[in-house]
């Protein structure tokens, strides 16, 4: 049998080993509307949420994923997007200060389960939406604002963590976070790849993103607009939004893995793949 070059270069792409922390979603449904995605009039179910989101847990527990889970807390719908619960890097656990009133108790939930877990904490002084704005890409923070995260946070982070943290400014309130425009491909020193939609950055963001990542893969809108970029990778296998056929096909042309799952129920909250999953790394 005779193997294509994407099945080589997928032979030759490694996985790593990865933790994530998850949140059941329970209490999930749409009440109020603090992004383009939530439409109160719309009905939602709860039911089918928590078996799409199943299908995202049983698929990390079946890429080898070290599963780490905490407790839904009722009357916080959104909770479920665990990402923005704050940003773990190197055993420091920067908590989350979000900037709606409706999410702002799901901050010290995490807080208090990063402490539980043996994390050295650190409480926010600025308005940050966790890892929804803050991805790690090599030694570097790629550090979202322009709606959410409010740039003094990058600041914050910087003196925290003693990373180089990169500030870029998202436009289009339909990619209101970071991870909703950017996703991380190989996250490993040496061999950073991202993918990410062009649209929802201003100039000076993209001329940043050309410079460092130029063999970036660029996402269509009709893959952004399902999501396609919340997306989570361990460096080989990536876990997309099942519609996103054209960037299925790119991740496939430049060696990965990519594996679908369908997490729509959750998209009427204006959250997918990624949005599900936050990083936990000692």
């Amino acid at each position: 049998m005779i193997q294509t070059d994407a099945q080589t270069r997928t032979a030759e792409r490694t996985p790593s080993e990865k933790t994530v922390l998850m949140c059941r979603p329970e209490h999930f449904t749409v009440v109020y509307q603090i992004n383009p995605w939530m439409d109160p009039a719309k009905p939602t179910d709860t039911a089918l949420a928590v078996a799409q989101w199943q299908v995202l847990h049983d698929t990390y527990v079946g890429l080898g994923f070290d599963v780490h889970l905490i407790d839904p807390v009722d009357g916080l719908p959104d909770m479920v997007y665990a990402a923005n619960g704050g940003t773990v890097i190197d055993g420091i656990a920067y908590g989350a200060s979000f900037t709606h009133a409706q999410r702002q108790p799901e901050g010290p939930a995490y807080m208090e389960w990063f402490r539980s877990a043996g994390f050295d904490v650190r409480e926010p002084e600025e308005v940050n939406e966790g890892e929804g704005d803050f991805l790690l890409v090599g030694d570097v923070i790629l550090a979202g604002t322009g709606f959410r995260s409010d740039s003094s946070s990058h600041d914050e982070l910087r003196r925290i963590t003693g990373r180089e943290v990169v500030t870029l400014t998202l436009v289009n309130p339909s990619f209101y976070h970071l991870d909703t425009a950017v996703a991380v491909l190989d996250s490993r020193p040496g061999q950073e790849h991202i993918a990410y939609l062009p649209s929802a950055f201003d100039e000076p963001s993209l001329a940043i993103l050309r410079e460092r990542y130029p063999d970036a893969i660029l996402v269509s809108e009709e893959d952004a607009a399902v999501l396609g970029l919340n997306s989570y990778s361990d460096g080989r296998n990536v876990v997309i939004a099942a519609r996103a056929k054209g960037f299925e096909q790119q991740l496939r042309h430049a060696g990965y893995n990519p594996i679908g799952v369908d997490l729509s129920e959750l998209l009427l909250g204006g959250g997918g793949v990624k949005c599900c999953t936050l990083e936990l790394r000692r």
